[in-house]
């Protein structure tokens, strides 16, 4: 077919998502088209192998331009490029945000996305292993469920917070987020379980969708003020496809803006500097790019079971035949939240514990039993952006995300270093904590903690709010997520983010997702 009724462009977190529910009506067509190809991977599959997808054909493997408060340094920053995007690449921690963040985005104009409004969309989004409940859904296409093997050494972090004066939380997601616990994650028995998984391989078998993968879209035509169809390579080829009704863009915080400044919509001079003639001359197109920013702290440890020994054939051999074992741990087992802000509603710093050495997206190696705290930076301020390196859509963006712009952030990841570390020395780690290997026990002055962070900061692989919900002066797209100055165009990923929310974001982009479809299904 060259016409489909809607055309959602990339299959990640969000679009399949939205694909699959539209497609739930046998008298619309859906196009979903996806630059990458299938998550059929055993690096996708093994939860403790997710770091081995990193700069491979499953990446898209963005570098940022040199980050003027981080020493020039250029950020290493891996994208999904696979059907399900990623949520086929995560840490699989499943945490929607604080009720602060959605209340404040229906405060500030997008009407609509309230917490109390977004709510049942998370429940419906839900197959928790918990069961129905006030926060939580049992009979949806995302499953969440526990760690399946929880770590011992994990267990003992848990219980180092609480000595450390965390309150116990056994739920992030429900009536409180502060506090100490194990991650619920996006597994069904053991194993990763992605958008792919819960919306699209059902969906699959449905004549009214068609799914069409390794095929990057170029740009969005728009004609007269309306969006009617993309143009798309695939094979070598290039070919336009009619979209009868609307195309939704769910590239991503990084390529959906792209898309829209390669379609003419976008900063006016930015887009003269390429070539590109402007459509419509909206300034905030790839601007107001955030992320959480994270630094890592590890120790030895004496204790045993840690991953450690996770390369060992037989601990594969415990996953294929039993979804059991080291590789169903997802790193990132424990941890939780707390306030370095106490004048703000939703706590700024999110702790994520791993039994064993990680460092450097995974590539640094440690050959001895390690655990390790990454401190993120879940309430950041700071702001980048993202601009174009050229009209040739197969270029890759500039992206500078200014890291540190805000001396409010900065001050809060060294106040999340003194807790750690004081974790690290509570009783029940006692007699397994051997010597802090970074920053290491030379990095004590304020201004060396300042200078490491400044030195090692990376991040939470979070970025969002590039085409986000707001008027016409300050926004990209309205509350129904439609881009303003063009008919028949969407955005539904990450970049509608008003602002991004305080924890993991994989969540609240399948509740884009969601919200999208119910958006489009009752547009008349």
């Amino acid at each position: 077919m060259s016409t489909y009724d809607y055309i959602v462009v990339g299959a990640g977190s969000a679009g399949a998502v939205l694909a699959g529910r539209l497609s739930e009506d046998p008298s619309v067509t859906v196009l979903l088209v996806e630059a990458g190809g299938s998550h059929r991977n055993l690096k996708v599959r093994v939860p403790a192998a997710f770091p081995t997808q990193f700069k491979t054909d499953l990446d898209w493997e963005y570098y940022t331009e040199p980050e003027p408060h981080l020493d020039g340094r250029s950020i290493y920053h891996p994208r999904g490029k696979m059907l399900g995007g990623c949520s086929s690449m995560n840490a699989m921690i499943y945490i929607r945000g604080n009720r602060a963040d959605f209340d404040g985005w229906a405060k500030a104009g997008a009407t609509g996305w309230s917490y109390d409004e977004v709510l049942p969309l998370f429940r419906r989004s839900e197959a928790n292993s918990r069961g129905e409940s006030t926060y939580h859904g049992s009979t949806g296409p995302l499953h969440i469920q526990e760690q399946r093997s929880p770590n011992d050494v994990s267990r003992r972090i848990v219980e180092a917070m609480v000595a450390a004066g965390f309150d116990r939380n056994d739920d992030f997601n429900g009536a409180e987020q502060v506090g100490a616990g194990f991650y619920q994650v996006t597994h069904k028995r053991g194993k990763r379980w992605t958008t792919a998984d819960g919306y699209l391989a059902p969906a699959r078998r449905r004549a009214n969708l068609t799914v069409m993968t390794q095929a990057q879209v170029l740009r969005v035509r728009i004609t007269d003020g309306r969006a009617v169809g993309i143009e798309v390579e695939r094979k070598g080829k290039q070919q336009f496809v009619q979209a009868a009704r609307e195309v939704v863009l769910s590239a991503g915080a990084l390529n959906t803006p792209q898309l829209l400044m390669l379609s003419g919509v976008g900063p006016a001079d930015h887009l003269s500097e390429h070539g590109i003639a402007t459509v419509v001359d909206n300034a905030n197109v790839g601007s107001h790019l955030m992320d959480h920013p994270l630094v890592l702290l590890n120790w030895d440890t004496t204790a045993k079971g840690t991953l450690a020994g996770a390369q060992n054939p037989l601990h594969l051999l415990n996953f294929l035949a039993r979804r059991r074992g080291l590789l169903t741990s997802n790193v990132g087992e424990a941890g939780g939240f707390f306030h370095t802000r106490p004048d703000e509603e939703a706590p700024d710093v999110q702790v994520i514990a791993a039994p064993g050495f990680f460092k450097n997206h995974g590539f640094d190696t440690y050959d001895k039993p390690a655990f390790s705290m990454a401190l993120s930076l879940v309430g950041s301020k700071s702001r980048g952006q993202v601009r174009l390196n050229s009209s040739d859509p197969r270029a890759k963006v500039a992206t500078t995300f200014n890291y540190l712009a805000e001396q409010a952030d900065l001050d809060s990841l060294v106040a999340g270093v003194e807790r750690a570390r004081a974790i690290a020395a509570a009783a029940p780690l006692h007699g397994v904590t051997g010597a802090e290997l970074n920053p290491g026990a030379e990095v004590r002055t304020r201004a060396q903690v300042e200078d490491w962070i400044r030195a090692e900061l990376q991040h939470t692989y979070h970025p969002a709010c590039t085409a986000r919900i707001g008027t016409e002066q300050d926004g990209v797209v309205d509350p129904e997520l439609r881009v303003h100055g063009v008919e028949g165009l969407r955005v539904a990923d990450a970049s509608v983010f008003p602002t991004i929310t305080h924890g993991n974001t994989h969540a609240p982009t399948v509740l884009v997702g969601e919200k999208a479809a119910d958006l489009i299904r009752t547009t008349k």
